[in-house]
């Protein structure tokens, strides 16, 4: 049995960046206004926008930072704006009438050029929490989102690393992804009780840090 179903992004977010041992695994993230958007952008190479209810990867937005003027890509579309102001026509253009959290983009280890990120889920049976899967997902050729029902691919999580990342040790970050994991559920646990099923999304950047993306509690 699945459980309680938490869909808030945010609330997660939140609840994980009260532990010190946790936060540093997060990327920067803020609830996405205009004055968010220009802070974050004031500090950090890439953003993401994401919906902070959504799944599949539908709705993400990435900003990145090109000379004086930023790159947009929504779905498999690329623009180029040269103004603060033309780029919030552009995302006023893409009608984000959801709510939205604003994120530190992650420069994620890759394949041929492919983004890649790893969903760890785990089910309670029986009041024990197990861990059900360890993959890695990479994406479909032209887009930056991982999600299966995108056309990305499922590996298996030590092939991945030792793919991606040759000079790491795969079984030390596996291993690492396992204990932030459990470190997190203690915390998910206590703050939303009668959740039951979590599903992580764990990118590694180019020198192998390990960041947590999302964490889903309907996870496919």
């Amino acid at each position: 049995m699945a459980g309680r179903q938490l869909a808030s992004k945010w609330l997660k977010t939140e609840a994980l960046l009260t532990d010190p041992q946790v936060a540093p695994y997060i990327p920067a993230t803020q609830s996405y206004g205009g004055d968010t958007l220009v802070s974050m952008l004031a500090e950090h190479e890439m953003v993401v926008i994401k919906p902070i209810v959504g799944t599949g990867g539908n709705g993400v937005i990435r900003i990145q930072k090109d000379g004086t003027g930023y790159l947009v890509t929504h779905k498999r579309r690329t623009v180029h704006v040269d103004t603060l102001n033309s780029l919030l026509y552009v995302l006023n253009r893409i009608r984000l009438r959801r709510r939205y959290l604003i994120q530190q983009g992650i420069h994620l280890a890759n394949i041929q050029g492919r983004p890649l990120d790893y969903r760890v889920k785990v089910v309670k049976d029986r009041g024990r929490w197990k861990f059900r899967a360890m993959l890695g997902r990479l994406a479909n050729p032209g887009l930056f989102v991982t999600n299966i029902c995108k056309g990305g691919t499922l590996l298996r999580c030590g092939h991945a690393l030792r793919l991606s990342l040759p000079h790491i040790n795969a079984r030390e970050k596996r291993n690492e992804m396992r204990q932030v994991t459990r470190q997190c559920i203690g915390i998910l646990e206590s703050r939303f009780p009668g959740i039951g099923e979590l599903g992580f999304d764990y990118g590694l950047d180019n020198e192998g840090k390990i960041w947590i993306l999302e964490v889903n509690t309907r996870p496919s």
